[in-house]
């Protein structure tokens, strides 16, 4: 597929409604990128009807006039990709936003644009192949040292390949000529992809390693796979942003692509004087290093809001075709859907439910079918994770965007307002979540935590659900109505939520807990539970069970780096405890 060349043809506007204007006398097909106006704003043609041209347009449209040039590029919207693409933030359609500041300051003007990658500056490249080596698309022909990631230069999906007639190592620009095939090929540092085309991988394959997020709830209950999809549904102020923020820092991934579509513009603003300040805990260094962010506020316009999603999408694939692990975050679909929406009525499309168009649940789709994990057209392995968050208006999961994401991803992670005001924190409702991944990850978890593991996962979410039924009798009644067995299950519940639900994102190790603390401490749990029921079936009292004061060390262990011999104290603390309470029945 060539994607470098395009012929320009004019034609001029012929009517203007928003976002979304027509233009006549344009030789154009379906997703031409186009300059719009005197100003020459960038759009897309989304609809072709005989010598009309609908084109979607990227910037704000005020002040356009029928009959104004609209020029057409032949070229489909693409991404740049090379190096130069990490610790950069990009609006929608990768215009990087600290190059247009020092153009403009702090009002970007319309028309204007930027490489998406810099031009000028020189990267050291190191062959990894030489003269007479055969090399085919997607084959790595060398490295350059990008912040602490080697970036790895393929030959791109759309040249044929052939035999190496020359390469050289040295210092160059991303433009220069680094090798050049028999045939003539020339191959730079760089190449552009269209958004919209998925980028081609050998063979897609069934994820059995989860995505390690050091999020107790996530990894414990509701593990996403090394390129599996999640979403995160939640109303205003649940957390949905601090939850992506503690996945983009500490999930295992090697690169992080955070989108924020549509979003409030201080949220974004937190988000983008944040992200440069913290520290990754795989290096020491700023985490920025390994992460590329897109920023489109709300208020910028409504289709290169559409646009961003595309973006970072084909940038996280980029990425993977090196054999990367990537992480995609995009916060949130919803404003995306909403873009959408907006566009449509303009069509004069018919609507569907609540006004979105009767393709939302396609275009959702293709975006999460573009995560997955692979094995590259080099034949390494990679991956891209999709997490999306979802905004619904009021919290409400039955809305369109919540329900069609949830028939495509695999694991809902589902924050709970109510939660949240009881600062339970993350407040994602263990009872309405769930993942589709557990079966596939089941081996990993064997093997590299412990045979128990799965066993005492199942366990815990028995006593959470079962929690939530006598909870209903508890209201009714008060505590003191139910049977001793269940009182112990409410205590034991207690424990579940307190001592491993709760995390504090904001303590420097409370922060990040491996999976060997995790499993520590639900044995832990698991333990006082055992000993309980024993006691219980003893003659010892439900309210002397409760009075065991061992157990109210536990949450503490949460915040020790080095935990095991507090525990160990713990646990032996505990046991005597029981042991006492048994004798004296």
């Amino acid at each position: 597929m060539e994607v470098n060349e395009g012929q320009n043809t004019t034609g001029v506007l012929k009517r203007i409604a928003g976002p979304v204007v027509t233009a006549v006398g344009l030789n154009a097909h379906m997703y031409d990128v186009v300059k719009v106006g005197r100003e020459e704003l960038m759009g897309e043609v989304i609809k072709v009807d005989g010598d009309a041209n609908i084109i979607q347009v990227y910037e704000d449209t005020t002040g356009l006039r029928p009959g104004e040039p609209v020029i057409n590029t032949g070229l489909s919207l693409a991404v740049e990709l090379g190096p130069g693409l990490l610790t950069s933030i990009y609006d929608g359609i990768q215009r990087p936003l600290e190059v247009l500041v020092q153009k403009m300051g702090s009002f970007i003007e319309r028309g204007v644009s930027a490489p998406g990658i810099p031009r000028d500056r020189k990267w050291e490249f190191k062959p990894v192949v030489k003269v007479g080596d055969e090399v085919s698309p997607g084959t790595i022909i060398g490295e350059v040292q990008e912040t602490n990631i080697v970036h790895r230069i393929m030959v791109p999906p759309f040249v044929k390949g052939g035999r190496v007639k020359s390469i050289q190592g040295g210092s160059f620009t991303v433009e220069e000529t680094v090798c050049t095939l028999e045939d003539g090929t020339e191959l730079q540092m760089m190449h552009r992809w269209p958004v919209r085309v998925p980028r081609p991988v050998r063979e897609k394959k069934n994820p059995t390693i989860p995505l390690i997020t050091g999020q107790r709830i996530l990894d414990g209950l509701f593990p996403i796979a090394k390129g599996g999809t999640a979403a995160i549904p939640g109303p205003f102020g649940s957390g949905k942003t601090v939850t992506q923020q503690q996945l983009a820092k500490w999930s295992d991934a090697e690169i992080v692509v955070y989108i924020g579509c549509g979003e409030r513009g201080n949220e974004m603003t937190e988000v983008l004087t944040e992200f440069p300040e913290l520290e990754d805990p795989k290096s020491g260094k700023p985490l920025m290093e390994r992460t590329i962010l897109i920023a489109n506020t709300s208020n910028m316009p409504v289709a290169a809001r559409e646009a961003s999603v595309y973006t970072g999408i084909t940038i996280a694939e980029y990425f993977r075709d090196m054999g990367y692990d990537v992480s995609l975050m995009a916060d949130s679909t919803s404003r995306w859907a909403e873009a959408m929406r907006e566009i449509s009525s303009r069509l004069e499309e018919m609507p569907g439910e609540e006004g979105y168009p009767a393709y939302l649940a396609a275009r959702l789709s293709e975006f999460y079918e573009r995560a997955g994990l692979v094995t590259t057209l080099a034949g390494d392995s990679g991956s891209v994770s999709v997490i999306g968050a979802v905004s619904p208006p009021g919290g409400d999961f039955s809305e369109p965007v919540t329900q069609n994401t949830l028939r495509i991803v695999k694991v809902f992670w589902a924050l709970d307002a109510k939660l949240s005001q009881r600062r339970h924190f993350p407040a994602i409702n263990w009872l309405n979540s769930y993942s589709l991944y557990l079966d596939t990850l089941g081996p990993w978890y064997d093997t590299e935590v412990s045979p128990e593991w799965n066993p005492l996962r199942s366990w815990a979410m028995e006593v959470l659900q079962k929690e939530a039924e006598l909870q209903e009798i508890v209201q009714l009644v008060g505590s003191d109505a139910l049977p001793e067995t269940e009182q112990i299950t409410i205590e034991v519940a207690r424990l579940i939520r307190e001592v491993f639900l709760q995390q504090n994102a904001y303590d420097a190790v409370d922060t990040f807990c491996s999976m060997k603390k995790q499993y520590d401490m639900m044995k832990a749990i698991r333990s006082y539970a055992d000993q309980s029921y024993a006691a219980q079936a003893a003659g010892v009292s439900p309210a002397q069970i409760i009075s065991i004061r061992a157990k109210n060390d536990l949450p503490q262990i949460k915040f020790v780096k080095d935990y095991e011999p507090m525990l160990d104290g713990i646990l032996k603390a505990m046991e005597s405890e029981f042991t006492t309470l048994r004798s004296s029945a």
